[in-house]
């Protein structure tokens, strides 16, 4: 049996202010930080073999308050853009809400939420699943693999592209699927590495 768990990050600035952030590197908010413990508060009990993250300081701190929580700051942390979040290009840093008013509510659901369309110079889920799917098989499913238990705290896009793999979430329904910042999901794999158990905590 090997264990992985899922997390976004927390709260950052511009999700408070309700801004597109992408990949620009935004800090969290005190809510942020907050939910990371709560995360945290979670996985007591839990203990992690590796942990993966993104080079966005939103999530790298979010999986450092995790780790401290759980007094495992000592493992393993392997960072990779690979795991950034899916880059909104010219909508990066504007007011989701503004952008509704200017282009359209059903424009704006479109770039934020199907699989293939890109925003204006940006990248599309499918263009965001094209590394995190590479990485994920290449550096975390190996490990699985070999009974391990691994914590990867990443971004809103980047793990829905990764929950559409492990789960086979169809490209059509995963523009029903948001995740919760700092709620851990937790996925059991058995000795045929099939999902026995998928959870938020």
């Amino acid at each position: 049996m090997s264990i992985l768990v899922i997390v976004r990050h927390g709260q950052s600035q511009w999700n408070l202010e309700n801004r597109f952030t992408g990949e620009v590197d935004v800090p969290l908010t005190s809510e942020g930080r907050e939910e990371a413990h709560q995360a945290g508060i979670k996985l007591e009990g839990f203990v992690f073999d590796v942990a993966y993250t993104s080079v966005l300081i939103r999530a790298e701190e979010t999986l450092q308050i995790i780790l401290k929580d759980i007094n495992q700051s000592g493992i393993a942390v392997m960072r990779n853009r690979a795991l950034n979040e899916r880059n909104y290009g010219s909508l990066q840093g504007l007011n989701k809400a503004e952008m509704a008013e200017k282009y359209g509510a059903a424009q704006v659901a479109i770039w934020r939420r199907s699989y293939d369309v890109a925003p204006p110079g940006g990248e599309s889920l499918k263009d965001t699943a094209a590394r995190v799917i590479p990485y994920y098989q290449e550096e975390i499913e190996p490990l699985l693999k070999k009974g391990k238990q691994l914590l990867v705290v990443a971004h809103g896009n980047s793990l829905r592209a990764l929950m559409m793999f492990l789960e086979g979430i169809s490209a059509q329904k995963i523009s029903e699927v948001n995740i919760p910042t700092g709620v851990p999901r937790l996925y059991r794999l058995d000795d045929y590495f099939k999902i026995q158990e998928a959870t938020y905590l």
